[in-house]
C-alpha cells in the first residue's frame, strides 16, 4: 500500500492527477490513456489513481459548484487524499435505493449523515481503509421532512493526525483476492454533522431560506443526470481491462513461438504457437482484442465529443462495452496462463497478478450483469425519454405497441453459400450479426409483452425474461464492437491484415451462437462446417503473423514478464 501510494504520488507530481479536471473533454481523455497506460505496469496502481483523480476528485468537478473546485488543485497534488463511497453492503447496484440518509438543519445549517442500519454502511471503498482523508458520500437527502433522493456529500473521514473523525467508524476490508495494495475500507457515520455547503450541489441545492431547489424538476431524470456525469469510470474501466488483456496476450504469443515441443524424428521439436489446437485458443482472442481496440477508441471520442443529446446513447455504449471487455479479460487471461504452462503459473511472469488484480473488473464500475440489463432496456425503448424515469411501465407500452405493427422478419443472408469468399464478406458479416440483435429484440419484446397482456406485473415479466435480455445485450455488444472495428478496416492506411482479424472476430461470434441460427433455420449444417474450417484457416493465417500484431501493442520491453522478452530468434516456423 506505501509503494503504490508513492507511485501514485509521482502521478500526482508530475501532472496527471489535474487531467480529469479539464475544461477541455480531452483532459479526461488524456488522463483514460494515462489509466489504460498504466494497466500494463501494475492495477494496482490503476485503481488507486482511479479512486483518487477519477471518481473523488470527479464527482466533486462533475457534481460540485465553484466553492467545492477549489479542492480540486490539493486534489489533483494528493495532499487531500479522497474516498467515492457509493456502495453500501445491503444494495450493491442498487443506488437509488441506498439507505444512508443525509437530513438538512436550518437551524445551524448543517446535514447531518447517518448510518441507520447495519445493512448500510459503505462498503468496499478504495482509499478508506488508509489514506483517505475526505469521502464524497452518496445519501437520500431530506431536507423539511421530504427527501429528494440520493445526493452526494463532502464529508471528511479523518482527522490532521490520520484518526477517524468524530463519529466516523472506519474498518478495513482485509486482505483481497488481488489489489491488495489498494486501500479497501468500510464507513459508517453516527450523526456527522457537515457544512451544508458541503453538499455537491450542482444539480440540488439548499437556499437561504432552507429550500430545497433543483434545475432538474423530475426527480428521477434527476438521478439518472447525476449518475450519467460519472460515465468516464465505465470508459476508463474498459480500456484499462483491455490492456491487461493485451499484456496477457503478447506474453502467451511471444511465448508461444519460442516454446518448442514434440514434432518429427530426427527434426528439431515444432513451436507451439506451430499447432492448430493452440492457435484455436489464442487467435480468435487476438482478433477480438483488435475489435474491442477499435470500440474502445470509438468510445473514449464519442466521450469527448458528448452532448446532452448524445449522452444517453453513451452511457448505454460505455456499459455494454465494459461487461465485453471486462469478461473478455478475465477469460483471456485465464487462457493465455494456460498456454503457458507452469511458467504462465509463476509469479514472475505476472500472468497470476494481472489475473487476481483484474478479476474484480467485472463487478465493479458496476456489474456486468446489471448493465447488460440496462443496456438491453434501453433497446426496448425507442431511444427517447419514454425510459428515462426508469418506469417499467413506459417501457411496457412501448413494447405493446411496436409488437402489435411487428411484420415477420426474414431470413436477410444467404444459408447455404460456403464459399470462403462469401464468409469473409464484411456485408455478410454484418448481416448476420444484426439480424441476430434484431431477431433477440423482438422476441424479447414479444415475450414481456404477452405476460403483461395476461396481467403479470411488470417487474415480474422482466424477472421471468432476464436470461433472453442479457442474450440480447451480448448481441448488441458484438454488434457495436464489428461496426468500429470493420469502419477501421476501411481506412486506406489501414493494413490488411487487420480484414482478416475482423473476419475472424465475426466468424467466431456467429458460430459461438451457431444453435441459435440453426433454431431458426438461419444456416445450414454444412455452412456452419464451411465457417468452422474457415476460422481454423484464418488462426492458421494470422498466428503468421501475431508476432508482429503483438508488436503492434507497444508495451514497452521492461513491464513484459521474462517468457515475453525478445531475443531476436524468435521465429513461428
Amino acid at each position: 500500500r506505501e509503494r503504490v501510494l508513492k507511485w501514485t504520488q509521482t502521478l500526482a507530481d508530475e501532472g496527471y492527477g489535474a487531467l480529469p479536471f479539464a475544461e477541455d473533454a480531452r483532459g479526461v481523455a488524456k488522463f483514460i490513456a494515462v489509466f489504460e497506460s498504466c494497466a500494463h505496469f501494475d492495477v494496482n496502481l490503476v485503481v488507486k489513481m482511479g479512486v483518487q483523480f477519477g471518481l473523488f476528485g470527479g464527482s466533486i468537478f462533475n457534481l460540485g459548484a465553484p466553492h467545492h473546485h477549489q479542492l480540486l488543485d490539493d486534489i489533483a497534488s494528493l495532499k487531500l487524499p479522497g474516498a467515492f463511497a457509493m456502495t453500501e453492503r445491503g444494495h450493491g447496484s442498487n443506488v437509488r435505493d441506498l439507505e444512508t440518509t443525509a437530513i438538512y438543519f436550518h437551524n445551524s445549517k448543517t446535514i447531518e449523515i447517518n448510518t441507520p442500519s447495519e445493512a448500510a454502511h459503505k462498503e468496499y471503498i478504495g482509499n478508506a481503509a488508509r489514506d483517505g482523508k475526505m469521502a464524497t458520500v452518496f445519501a437520500q437527502l431530506w431536507v423539511d421532512g421530504e427527501c429528494h433522493g440520493v445526493h452526494a456529500v463532502l464529508v471528511p473521514i479523518r482527522d490532521d493526525a490520520g484518526e477517524p473523525a468524530k463519529g466516523v467508524r472506519i474498518e478495513d476490508c482485509g486482505e483481497k483476492m488481488g489489489l491488495n495494495g489498494v486501500d479497501n475500507g468500510r464507513l459508517w457515520f453516527d450523526h456527522v454533522h457537515v457544512p451544508a455547503s458541503n453538499l455537491l450541489s450542482r444539480f440540488g441545492q439548499i437556499d437561504e431560506e432552507g429550500k430545497y431547489f433543483s434545475p432538474i424538476a423530475s426527480s428521477s431524470r434527476r438521478f439518472f443526470t447525476m449518475l450519467g456525469t460519472l460515465v468516464a469510470g465505465r470508459v476508463s474501466v474498459s480500456c484499462a481491462a483491455l490492456a491487461a488483456t493485451k499484456s496477457g496476450l503478447a506474453t502467451a504469443i511471444r511465448y508461444g513461438a519460442q516454446r518448442r515441443q514434440f514434432g518429427e524424428e530426427e527434426r528439431e521439436e515444432s513451436p507451439v504457437l506451430a499447432y492448430p489446437s493452440h492457435q484455436a485458443k489464442l487467435m480468435p482472442r487476438l482478433a477480438k482484442a483488435y475489435a474491442l481496440h477499435f470500440a474502445t477508441r470509438d468510445l473514449v471520442e464519442q466521450f469527448v465529443n458528448k452532448s446532452e443529446k448524445t449522452q444517453r446513447e453513451l452511457e448505454g455504449r460505455a456499459a455494454i462495452l465494459k461487461a465485453h471487455a471486462t469478461d473478455f479479460c478475465t477469460e483471456t487471461l485465464q487462457v493465455s496462463r494456460e498456454c503457458c504452462g507452469g511458467q504462465g503459473y509463476l509469479a514472475g511472469n505476472l500472468l497470476s497478478a494481472l489475473k487476481a488484480d483484474t478479476d474484480v473488473f467485472t463487478t465493479f464500475e458496476g456489474d456486468n450483469r446489471v448493465l447488460r440489463l440496462m443496456v438491453a432496456k434501453g433497446l426496448l425503448t425507442d431511444f427517447k425519454a419514454q425510459f428515462s424515469n426508469d418506469k417499467m411501465w413506459s417501457t411496457a407500452r412501448f413494447l405493446m405497441k411496436s409488437v402489435g405493427r411487428e411484420v415477420n422478419v426474414t431470413n436477410p443472408f444467404t444459408t447455404r453459400d460456403e464459399d470462403p469468399k462469401h464468409l469473409r464478406d464484411a456485408g455478410f458479416q454484418r448481416e448476420v450479426l444484426r439480424y441476430r440483435e434484431k431477431v433477440l429484440l423482438r422476441q424479447v419484446g414479444r415475450r414481456l409483452s404477452t405476460r403483461i397482456k395476461k396481467g403479470m406485473p411488470a417487474f415480474e415479466a422482466f424477472l421471468e425474461c432476464q436470461n433472453h435480455l442479457l442474450v440480447l445485450a451480448d448481441a448488441h455488444g458484438e454488434r457495436v464492437i464489428f461496426d468500429a472495428a470493420r469502419a477501421a478496416c476501411m481506412q486506406s492506411a489501414a493494413p490488411k491484415i487487420l480484414d482478416r482479424l475482423i473476419d475472424l472476430y465475426a466468424l467466431t461470434c456467429v458460430r459461438n451462437a451457431a444453435d441459435w441460427y440453426f433454431e431458426r433455420g438461419a444456416m445450414t449444417p454444412n455452412k456452419s462446417k464451411a465457417m468452422r474450417h474457415e476460422i481454423g484457416v484464418l488462426c492458421s493465417e494470422i498466428a503468421q503473423r501475431s508476432l508482429p500484431l503483438v508488436d503492434a501493442f507497444s508495451i514497452p520491453e521492461a513491464l513484459l514478464p521474462p517468457i515475453a522478452h525478445r531475443d531476436g530468434t524468435v521465429r513461428l516456423v
